[in-house]
């Protein structure tokens, strides 16, 4: 019997070795798979890390606002009128002086 001639053996002799390999071809589309076209690829973990940084500016931003309010509140129950006289240009009854021209 005559031996089978494989029509593509030249063509396989130009490819490199490690790309012959099952195992490394099954690791490449492994990985390509997980890279592109998993639902936790790249750029949704880059987006889904982006927005916690913002989350937690934010976060950081709210805390010293209610630090500040803290404060405001504590001020006013100390001095209720000095508060409104600054944040509502309220100002205390003063004398009227009047002077009569004739």
């Amino acid at each position: 019997m005559a031996k089978r001639v494989n029509p593509f053996k030249p063509l396989l002799d130009k490819i490199p070795a490690p790309f012959r390999n099952k195992f490394f071809v099954t690791l490449i589309l492994f990985a390509a798979w997980m890279v592109f076209f998993d639902s936790h690829n790249i750029t949704t973990q880059f987006k889904l890390t982006q927005s916690l940084n913002n989350l937690k500016f934010e976060k950081e931003k709210y805390v010293d606002l209610i630090k500040n309010v803290k404060i405001d509140r504590l001020d006013l129950e100390k001095n209720k009128e000095k508060y409104a006289r600054e944040h509502y240009y309220m100002q205390k009854k003063m004398k009227m002086f009047s002077s009569l021209k004739k």
